[in-house]
């Protein structure tokens, strides 16, 4: 069954309802540019949001061009590091073991481009100047189905609803799907009948990925 990552949660309320209507995982949004979709959240309110979730849910912080020792304070609370810059492999590979790379499959893209990440898993995003995720646009999923069918674990995101999640899912087959304004009632607040209809329309099909 495809898993399921909300991202951008900001407050407890939202991290809670995602987790009963059975999200696999949670992202928290340490990147400045956030700020601008207000989907920004301290590192310290994270961990506390953290403190106070059920078992089983795995939480991912997400970063741009991270330090490895910002990499490091971040794992020492949340499970995962989710990586949307320009991060060079070499620098990540301490903790590439617990590192998910965000790949944007825009004009050019080629599968191949990121076999040499040491990560866990790949995050195909959408490729727009000046932005490095949650943009809302849909990504390539022809060129994420080419991808999704290699070796390494593909979660899909960009401009995933729970109106096309279901199509993505048949499309592209990936290994989970990621989504942030697609469930959101307003700019860092999440609708929580999205949530449920985004994890419901996500799983009703089964990936073979």
């Amino acid at each position: 069954m495809t898993k399921v990552k909300i991202c951008g949660i900001t407050n407890l309320d939202d991290a809670i309802a995602a987790c009963d209507a059975g999200a696999d995982a949670l992202g928290f949004v340490f990147a400045e540019e956030a700020r601008r979709r207000n989907r920004y959240i301290e590192p310290e309110r994270a961990e506390a949001i953290i403190a106070q979730l059920p078992p089983f849910v795995t939480t991912v912080a997400v970063c741009v061009n991270a330090t490895l020792a910002e990499l490091r304070a971040y794992l020492a609370f949340a499970d995962l590091v989710q990586l949307c810059g320009e991060e060079d492999a070499g620098a990540y590979r301490p903790v590439a073991d617990r590192a998910l790379k965000v790949v944007h499959a825009g004009p050019g893209f080629s599968p191949g481009d990121w076999t040499n990440h040491p990560a866990r898993a790949i995050v195909l995003d959408t490729q727009l100047p000046g932005t490095h995720g949650g943009s809302g646009v849909p990504c390539d999923w022809e060129a994420a189905r080419t991808a999704a069918g290699l070796a390494k674990p593909v979660i899909l995101a960009g401009g995933l609803t729970p109106e096309n999640v279901a199509e993505a899912v048949r499309t592209v087959r990936p290994y989970a799907v990621d989504t942030s304004g697609g469930v959101e009632a307003a700019p860092g607040k999440k609708d929580h009948d999205r949530i449920r209809q985004f994890i419901r329309n996500a799983q009703s099909v089964l990936s073979v990925s």
